[in-house]
């Protein structure tokens, strides 16, 4: 199970490199399904969506989504007694945040003319989706429940459709976030699992005894 989870998580990472490397060899710029997927977003866009998106943009990045949201992930998961759990959380969103930083500086891809929020420079890979990713993979590890899994799906793909809503990143820099930020989830995961899983045991226990 371990080394599954090593293969996948640089799988999805590899994968997502490759789009990168894809890019650069069309010349850095928009690709046709990229060109395609935005004229759609713009061609569907309404101020209710246009709403939405703008949410999504603070919650998934900034010091909100970057340093609020972690912080109180975390703490939310000391106070429920998994402290593995909170330290397989921070180690996965670091070294997502970190390679994505990374990627971003040495592709150096243009952003979307005529966004509609201010961000920081380098198109690729999408930071926002990538930390939506992982994330959702982390907190599924974690809880090991189908619905945590649908619901993080939902949560990836509502920032993916967001970041081009706002057009403020193509498609490819989308799909390459999620899969970037899903790999490193996956392959951090498998340096916690004996005792994510063990602590997740331990926690049911008490759950069901308690109730």
């Amino acid at each position: 199970m371990r080394r599954n989870l090593v293969l996948y998580g640089l799988l999805a990472v590899v994968l997502g490199l490759a789009i990168g490397v894809w890019v650069e060899a069309a010349g850095g710029g928009a690709l046709p399904i990229d060109d395609v997927w935005a004229a759609w977003m713009l061609d569907i866009r309404v101020p209710v969506g246009e709403t939405i998106a703008r949410f999504l943009n603070d919650v998934g990045g900034g010091w909100l989504g970057v340093v609020v949201v972690p912080l109180v992930t975390i703490a939310v998961l000391l106070g429920l007694r998994r402290p593995w759990a909170a330290l397989y959380y921070a180690v996965a969103a670091v070294s997502s945040v970190a390679l994505v930083q990374g990627l971003k500086w040495l592709f150096d891809r243009a952003r979307p003319e005529d966004m509609l929020v201010t961000s920081d420079a380098g198109s690729f890979p999408s930071g926002h989706v990538a930390n939506a990713a992982t994330i959702a993979v982390t907190l599924t590890v974690i809880a090991a429940r189908a619905w945590v899994a649908w619901l993080g799906g939902v949560y990836v793909l509502l920032m993916v459709v967001s970041r081009a809503y706002l057009t403020v990143h193509w498609l490819s820099d989308t799909v390459a976030g999620a899969l970037i930020g899903a790999g490193v989830a996956l392959a951090v995961a498998a340096a916690f699992l004996p005792r994510l899983t063990a602590e997740r045991e331990r926690h049911r226990a008490r759950a069901a005894v308690g109730s």
